[in-house]
């Protein structure tokens, strides 16, 4: 009975170690299959990551070279703009040089008519200050004719306009130099009108500005160039009347000295009269 026994107990111990074996062979297939599929998966997405960022990159070249092109077109055509800004400009400098040497002639001539009728109302320093502002006209226009200046080679006259006024309630544009020239004309205006009020006062006559010779002429430091005369004068002649009437009332409300004596008008002001703004 033992032996039988024994014999059992060993035939149930070799089918439960054939089991094991069986059973472990089996899964070690699957254990060593779960590494690869895992590579397999990694992969697959490294694949898809991979054509997500072809596509995003072919999507930025796309639109830089799309930008690109725009830019060019944009070049084209400011080249364009340019080229018939410059024709344009031409025209208008050659029409204000004409019309700006005609009416110097003709100021030569009304300066010595308007003199001799100084001499004959006995405005003795009405008369030296309009000898003394001819005096310096012909300085300037004398300097800038040694300068032989040739505005067609400057390259800034040809500059885009950048900045804008309103005179009148019309809009109008100017460039770099404009808005300068336009600045000087109302300091010269007011410089020059305030000797010519403090004239008028020393000659006991009645106060006037628009009778004076220098507003009349307007063109106190104009020399033909960059703004057209009318727009020049008419800036001149704002300064100028301010300057006359602290002459002629012997104050300083419309401007303020320097260091050196010298009369400016007040920045506060000179913003009210041109009001320059960047577009």
């Amino acid at each position: 009975m033992s032996g039988i026994k024994v014999q059992s107990l060993n035939r149930m111990l070799v089918t439960a170690v054939l089991s094991a074996v069986t059973a472990l062979g089996m899964t070690a297939p699957l254990l060593a299959q779960a590494p690869d599929e895992q590579d397999r998966q990694k992969q697959e997405r490294q694949q898809k990551g991979d054509r997500g960022d072809r596509a995003e990159k072919q999507a930025a070249q796309k639109e830089q070279e799309a930008q690109r092109e725009q830019q060019q077109r944009a070049q084209r055509q400011e080249q364009q703009v340019s080229a018939q800004r410059r024709q344009q400009l031409d025209i208008e400098q050659k029409q204000r040089l004409v019309t700006y040497r005609q009416r110097e002639i003709a100021q030569e001539r009304l300066s010595t008519q308007r003199e001799a009728a100084l001499q004959q109302q006995n405005r003795a320093a009405q008369y030296r200050y309009q000898q003394q502002y001819q005096e310096r006209r012909r300085e300037q226009m004398q300097n800038w004719n040694a300068r032989s200046y040739e505005y067609n080679n400057d390259r800034y006259f040809y500059s885009a306009p950048r900045y804008r006024y309103v005179r009148a309630g019309k809009s109008y544009q100017t460039n770099q130099y404009g808005a300068d020239f336009l600045r000087q004309a109302v300091n010269y205006g007011y410089e020059q009108g305030l000797p010519a009020g403090q004239a008028d006062r020393a000659d006991g006559w009645r106060s006037g500005y628009k009778s004076s010779y220098a507003y009349q002429d307007g063109d106190y430091g104009y020399n033909g160039y960059y703004v057209s005369p009318d727009e020049y004068r008419y800036y001149f002649r704002q300064g100028f009347r301010r300057g006359y009437d602290d002459g002629y009332n012997n104050r300083t409300q419309y401007g303020i000295d320097d260091d050196n004596g010298n009369m400016f008008i007040l920045t506060a002001v000179l913003t009210s009269i041109l009001n320059v703004l960047s577009n």
